[in-house]
Protein backbone atom coordinates (compact mmCIF):
# COMPACT_ATOMS: atom_id res chain seq x y z
CA UNK A 1 0.00 0.00 0.00
CA UNK A 2 1.40 3.61 -1.00
CA UNK A 3 0.19 6.63 0.59
CA UNK A 4 0.11 9.93 -2.08
CA UNK A 5 -1.36 13.11 -2.81
CA UNK A 6 -3.15 12.62 -6.26
CA UNK A 7 -1.69 14.14 -10.05
CA UNK A 8 -3.29 15.15 -13.00
CA UNK A 9 -2.66 11.53 -14.28
CA UNK A 10 -4.81 10.32 -11.57
CA UNK A 11 -7.98 12.11 -13.26
CA UNK A 12 -9.87 9.57 -15.03
CA UNK A 13 -9.48 6.88 -11.71
CA UNK A 14 -10.57 9.67 -8.93
CA UNK A 15 -13.84 10.18 -11.27
CA UNK A 16 -14.00 6.23 -10.42
CA UNK A 17 -14.24 6.61 -6.79
CA UNK A 18 -17.96 6.51 -6.07
CA UNK A 19 -19.65 6.67 -2.53
CA UNK A 20 -22.91 5.22 -2.75
CA UNK A 21 -23.99 5.91 0.56
CA UNK A 22 -26.09 8.66 2.15
CA UNK A 23 -24.14 11.47 2.94
CA UNK A 24 -22.02 14.45 0.82
CA UNK A 25 -19.11 13.51 -1.27
CA UNK A 26 -16.47 14.92 -3.68
CA UNK A 27 -19.00 13.58 -6.89
CA UNK A 28 -17.15 13.75 -10.26
CA UNK A 29 -18.97 17.18 -11.26
CA UNK A 30 -17.99 18.71 -8.06
CA UNK A 31 -14.26 17.75 -8.46
CA UNK A 32 -14.07 18.66 -11.91
CA UNK A 33 -15.90 21.93 -11.02
CA UNK A 34 -13.71 22.71 -7.42
CA UNK A 35 -10.36 21.71 -9.21
CA UNK A 36 -11.18 24.08 -11.97
CA UNK A 37 -11.97 27.24 -8.95
CA UNK A 38 -8.91 25.58 -7.01
CA UNK A 39 -11.24 25.05 -4.10
CA UNK A 40 -10.05 21.72 -4.58
CA UNK A 41 -5.72 20.70 -5.77
CA UNK A 42 -4.33 17.64 -6.42
CA UNK A 43 -1.30 17.94 -4.03
CA UNK A 44 -5.04 17.98 -1.47
CA UNK A 45 -6.23 15.43 -2.34
CA UNK A 46 -4.91 12.49 -0.89
CA UNK A 47 -4.68 8.89 -2.42
CA UNK A 48 -4.01 4.87 -1.15
CA UNK A 49 -2.93 3.23 -4.06
CA UNK A 50 -2.21 -0.38 -4.28
CA UNK A 51 -0.86 -0.56 -8.20
CA UNK A 52 -3.43 1.38 -10.51
CA UNK A 53 -5.55 0.72 -7.83
CA UNK A 54 -7.34 3.13 -5.57
CA UNK A 55 -8.03 1.95 -2.24
CA UNK A 56 -8.96 5.07 -0.65
CA UNK A 57 -9.22 8.50 -1.02
CA UNK A 58 -9.63 11.75 0.97
CA UNK A 59 -10.29 14.89 -0.75
CA UNK A 60 -9.83 18.34 0.95
CA UNK A 61 -11.35 21.79 0.53
CA UNK A 62 -9.77 25.15 0.74
CA UNK A 63 -9.92 28.77 -0.46
CA UNK A 64 -8.55 29.18 -3.87
CA UNK A 65 -5.14 30.61 -3.49
CA UNK A 66 -4.81 30.02 -0.04
CA UNK A 67 -1.74 28.66 1.69
CA UNK A 68 -3.87 25.56 3.29
CA UNK A 69 -6.89 23.21 3.53
CA UNK A 70 -9.59 24.23 5.33
CA UNK A 71 -11.55 21.12 5.73
CA UNK A 72 -12.14 17.56 4.28
CA UNK A 73 -15.24 17.21 2.05
CA UNK A 74 -14.97 13.38 1.16
CA UNK A 75 -13.40 10.34 2.57
CA UNK A 76 -13.96 7.35 0.54
CA UNK A 77 -12.61 3.83 0.77
CA UNK A 78 -13.44 0.70 -1.70
CA UNK A 79 -15.82 -1.57 -0.83
CA UNK A 80 -13.24 -4.13 -1.15
CA UNK A 81 -10.65 -3.41 1.50
CA UNK A 82 -10.88 -5.73 4.78
CA UNK A 83 -10.15 -2.64 7.03
CA UNK A 84 -12.19 0.49 5.75
CA UNK A 85 -11.70 2.31 9.38
CA UNK A 86 -8.07 1.28 9.62
CA UNK A 87 -7.02 2.17 5.82
CA UNK A 88 -8.69 5.57 6.00
CA UNK A 89 -7.44 6.58 9.29
CA UNK A 90 -3.92 5.80 8.41
CA UNK A 91 -4.82 7.86 5.21
CA UNK A 92 -5.48 10.75 6.96
CA UNK A 93 -2.62 10.46 9.38
CA UNK A 94 -0.44 10.60 6.23
CA UNK A 95 -2.11 14.05 4.84
CA UNK A 96 -2.60 15.49 8.41
CA UNK A 97 1.58 14.78 8.79
CA UNK A 98 2.12 16.54 4.73
CA UNK A 99 0.09 19.23 5.69
CA UNK A 100 1.49 19.99 9.24
CA UNK A 101 -2.40 20.24 11.35
CA UNK A 102 -5.77 18.70 10.66
CA UNK A 103 -8.31 19.83 8.97
CA UNK A 104 -12.04 19.70 10.31
CA UNK A 105 -14.28 17.11 8.28
CA UNK A 106 -17.70 18.26 7.43
CA UNK A 107 -20.16 15.95 6.03
CA UNK A 108 -23.73 17.07 5.30
CA UNK A 109 -26.93 14.39 5.77
CA UNK A 110 -30.63 14.99 6.00
CA UNK A 111 -32.31 15.69 9.34
CA UNK A 112 -32.91 12.48 11.34
CA UNK A 113 -30.02 10.76 9.98
CA UNK A 114 -29.73 9.03 12.96
CA UNK A 115 -32.90 6.81 12.31
CA UNK A 116 -31.66 6.19 8.82
CA UNK A 117 -30.16 2.96 9.13
CA UNK A 118 -28.14 3.75 6.21
CA UNK A 119 -26.59 6.76 6.78
CA UNK A 120 -25.81 6.07 10.16
CA UNK A 121 -23.63 3.16 9.02
CA UNK A 122 -21.86 5.60 6.19
CA UNK A 123 -21.08 8.04 9.48
CA UNK A 124 -20.15 5.80 11.81
CA UNK A 125 -16.81 4.07 10.67
CA UNK A 126 -16.09 7.50 8.79
CA UNK A 127 -16.09 8.84 12.56
CA UNK A 128 -14.27 6.11 14.10
CA UNK A 129 -11.60 6.32 11.36
CA UNK A 130 -11.89 10.22 12.17
CA UNK A 131 -10.73 9.71 15.53
CA UNK A 132 -8.23 7.32 14.95
CA UNK A 133 -6.72 10.09 13.15
CA UNK A 134 -6.97 12.72 15.69
CA UNK A 135 -10.32 14.21 15.10
CA UNK A 136 -12.21 13.66 18.24
CA UNK A 137 -13.89 16.81 18.53
CA UNK A 138 -17.49 16.18 17.13
CA UNK A 139 -19.94 19.41 16.53
CA UNK A 140 -23.51 19.30 15.31
CA UNK A 141 -24.52 22.28 13.07
CA UNK A 142 -27.70 22.77 11.81
CA UNK A 143 -28.76 24.25 7.85
CA UNK A 144 -31.06 26.57 7.82
CA UNK A 145 -32.37 28.66 4.31
CA UNK A 146 -34.44 31.68 3.58
CA UNK A 147 -36.31 31.36 0.30
CA UNK A 148 -37.90 34.11 -1.53
CA UNK A 149 -41.23 33.26 -0.94
CA UNK A 150 -40.84 34.41 2.27
CA UNK A 151 -41.52 38.00 3.63
CA UNK A 152 -38.59 40.68 3.29
CA UNK A 153 -37.85 41.99 6.43
CA UNK A 154 -38.09 46.22 6.98
CA UNK A 155 -35.26 47.86 7.64
CA UNK A 156 -34.83 48.25 11.67
CA UNK A 157 -36.13 51.23 12.82
CA UNK A 158 -33.59 51.16 16.39
CA UNK A 159 -30.10 50.29 14.28
CA UNK A 160 -28.17 52.49 11.80
CA UNK A 161 -26.11 50.23 9.77
CA UNK A 162 -23.15 51.66 7.91
CA UNK A 163 -20.40 50.47 6.41
CA UNK A 164 -16.84 50.69 6.82
CA UNK A 165 -13.73 50.54 4.50
CA UNK A 166 -11.40 50.49 7.47
CA UNK A 167 -10.55 46.55 8.41
CA UNK A 168 -9.80 47.76 11.78
CA UNK A 169 -13.62 48.61 12.56
CA UNK A 170 -14.21 45.00 12.19
CA UNK A 171 -11.13 43.56 13.82
CA UNK A 172 -12.57 46.00 16.90
CA UNK A 173 -16.23 44.80 16.19
CA UNK A 174 -15.37 40.77 15.97
CA UNK A 175 -13.21 41.04 19.22
CA UNK A 176 -15.78 42.51 21.14
CA UNK A 177 -18.60 40.05 19.60
CA UNK A 178 -16.27 37.13 20.88
CA UNK A 179 -16.78 38.18 24.31
CA UNK A 180 -19.18 35.41 26.17
CA UNK A 181 -19.89 33.94 22.35
CA UNK A 182 -21.71 30.94 21.88
CA UNK A 183 -20.26 30.03 18.91
CA UNK A 184 -18.16 26.91 19.22
CA UNK A 185 -15.92 28.02 16.14
CA UNK A 186 -14.63 31.55 18.24
CA UNK A 187 -14.31 29.68 21.81
CA UNK A 188 -12.23 27.05 20.47
CA UNK A 189 -9.88 29.35 18.51
CA UNK A 190 -9.63 31.51 21.62
CA UNK A 191 -8.64 28.33 23.44
CA UNK A 192 -5.05 29.03 21.08
CA UNK A 193 -5.38 32.64 20.09
CA UNK A 194 -5.53 36.16 22.12
CA UNK A 195 -8.43 37.89 21.48
CA UNK A 196 -7.02 40.50 18.87
CA UNK A 197 -5.15 37.91 16.38
CA UNK A 198 -8.47 35.81 16.63
CA UNK A 199 -10.45 38.97 15.80
CA UNK A 200 -8.24 39.56 12.76
CA UNK A 201 -8.02 35.70 11.62
CA UNK A 202 -11.69 35.62 11.46
CA UNK A 203 -11.91 39.03 9.29
CA UNK A 204 -9.15 37.78 6.90
CA UNK A 205 -11.09 34.87 6.40
CA UNK A 206 -14.59 36.24 5.68
CA UNK A 207 -12.74 38.45 3.47
CA UNK A 208 -11.64 35.52 1.15
CA UNK A 209 -15.37 34.52 0.59
CA UNK A 210 -16.90 35.30 -2.87
CA UNK A 211 -18.94 37.39 -0.84
CA UNK A 212 -17.99 41.45 -1.12
CA UNK A 213 -15.99 43.30 1.47
CA UNK A 214 -18.44 46.20 0.62
CA UNK A 215 -21.20 44.48 2.14
CA UNK A 216 -20.12 44.15 5.46
CA UNK A 217 -21.89 46.34 7.99
CA UNK A 218 -21.37 47.79 11.16
CA UNK A 219 -24.92 48.39 13.47
CA UNK A 220 -24.87 51.44 15.78
CA UNK A 221 -27.56 52.24 18.39
CA UNK A 222 -29.49 55.75 18.50
CA UNK A 223 -27.10 57.04 20.77
CA UNK A 224 -23.64 56.19 18.59
CA UNK A 225 -22.75 53.10 20.47
CA UNK A 226 -21.66 50.22 18.54
CA UNK A 227 -24.46 47.43 18.62
CA UNK A 228 -22.97 44.12 16.70
CA UNK A 229 -21.63 43.26 13.37
CA UNK A 230 -23.87 41.98 9.89
CA UNK A 231 -21.81 40.02 7.61
CA UNK A 232 -24.11 39.28 4.40
CA UNK A 233 -21.60 37.38 2.14
CA UNK A 234 -21.60 33.73 -0.10
CA UNK A 235 -19.77 31.05 -0.87
CA UNK A 236 -19.37 28.35 -3.12
CA UNK A 237 -23.01 27.15 -3.46
CA UNK A 238 -24.22 30.93 -3.61
CA UNK A 239 -25.50 33.63 -0.80
CA UNK A 240 -25.20 33.03 2.87
CA UNK A 241 -25.37 34.93 6.21
CA UNK A 242 -22.00 35.14 6.49
CA UNK A 243 -21.34 36.27 10.39
CA UNK A 244 -23.44 38.48 12.82
CA UNK A 245 -23.11 39.38 16.57
CA UNK A 246 -24.17 41.81 19.22
CA UNK A 247 -21.12 43.46 21.87
CA UNK A 248 -22.16 42.05 24.87
CA UNK A 249 -23.48 45.47 26.47
CA UNK A 250 -26.69 45.47 24.57
CA UNK A 251 -27.59 41.41 24.80
CA UNK A 252 -30.49 40.85 25.74
CA UNK A 253 -32.77 43.07 23.87
CA UNK A 254 -33.29 40.94 20.95
CA UNK A 255 -31.11 43.07 18.26
CA UNK A 256 -30.15 39.55 16.92
CA UNK A 257 -33.54 39.85 14.87
CA UNK A 258 -32.46 43.57 13.80
CA UNK A 259 -29.07 42.07 12.29
CA UNK A 260 -30.42 38.87 10.33
CA UNK A 261 -33.10 40.94 9.01
CA UNK A 262 -30.92 43.28 7.60
CA UNK A 263 -28.53 40.70 6.14
CA UNK A 264 -31.88 38.70 5.09
CA UNK A 265 -32.98 42.42 3.57
CA UNK A 266 -29.81 42.60 1.58
CA UNK A 267 -29.53 39.34 0.10
CA UNK A 268 -33.38 40.01 -1.52
CA UNK A 269 -32.95 43.48 -2.37
CA UNK A 270 -30.14 42.21 -4.86
CA UNK A 271 -32.71 39.84 -6.21
CA UNK A 272 -31.37 36.59 -4.48
CA UNK A 273 -33.82 33.54 -4.47
CA UNK A 274 -31.92 31.84 -1.64
CA UNK A 275 -29.49 32.47 1.76
CA UNK A 276 -28.22 29.32 3.56
CA UNK A 277 -27.35 29.83 6.98
CA UNK A 278 -26.00 27.18 9.66
CA UNK A 279 -25.47 27.64 13.57
CA UNK A 280 -24.28 25.43 16.24
CA UNK A 281 -27.18 23.04 17.61
CA UNK A 282 -26.11 24.20 21.30
CA UNK A 283 -26.73 28.22 20.23
CA UNK A 284 -29.85 28.21 20.60
CA UNK A 285 -30.91 31.54 20.63
CA UNK A 286 -29.37 32.12 17.03
CA UNK A 287 -31.72 28.87 15.90
CA UNK A 288 -34.84 30.50 17.20
CA UNK A 289 -33.51 33.84 15.48
CA UNK A 290 -33.55 32.19 12.25
CA UNK A 291 -36.62 30.37 12.58
CA UNK A 292 -39.00 33.84 13.71
CA UNK A 293 -36.91 35.45 10.19
CA UNK A 294 -38.49 32.77 8.53
CA UNK A 295 -35.46 30.32 7.74
CA UNK A 296 -35.92 26.64 7.85
CA UNK A 297 -33.86 23.88 9.00
CA UNK A 298 -33.31 21.52 5.94
CA UNK A 299 -30.06 19.39 6.95
CA UNK A 300 -27.37 18.71 9.29
CA UNK A 301 -23.50 19.63 8.80
CA UNK A 302 -21.68 17.21 11.42
CA UNK A 303 -17.89 19.00 11.80
CA UNK A 304 -14.86 16.42 13.14
CA UNK A 305 -12.16 17.97 14.53
CA UNK A 306 -8.73 18.41 16.65
CA UNK A 307 -9.05 19.50 19.74
CA UNK A 308 -6.80 22.47 19.79
CA UNK A 309 -3.59 22.03 21.91
CA UNK A 310 -2.43 24.49 24.02
CA UNK A 311 1.28 25.44 24.24
CA UNK A 312 2.91 24.98 27.36
CA UNK A 313 3.41 28.81 27.71
CA UNK A 314 -0.10 29.69 27.52
CA UNK A 315 -1.73 27.02 30.30
CA UNK A 316 -3.45 28.16 33.22
CA UNK A 317 -0.21 26.97 36.07
CA UNK A 318 -3.41 26.45 38.36
CA UNK A 319 -5.92 24.63 36.58
CA UNK A 320 -2.91 22.75 34.69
Amino acid sequence: MHFRPAVEADLDRLLGCVVDESISWAHPERLLSFLESGNYRYDRTWLAVDGEDILARAVFWGFPGGDKPLAMDCLYVHPSAADRVGLAAELLRHAHAAFGERPAYHVFVSNGWRDDPRAAAAIAWRWEAAGRAGLTEELERLRYEWTADEPVPEPSDRLEFRGDDDDEAFVAAFRRVAEGTLDHYTRQALVTMDPEAQARQDVEEYKSMPGERSWWRLAYAKDGSLVGVALPSANNGGPVVGYLGVVPEHRGHGYVDDLLAEITRFHAERGVQRIAADTDRGNVPMARAFERAGYRNFAIRLVLSAKPEIAADDRDPVNT
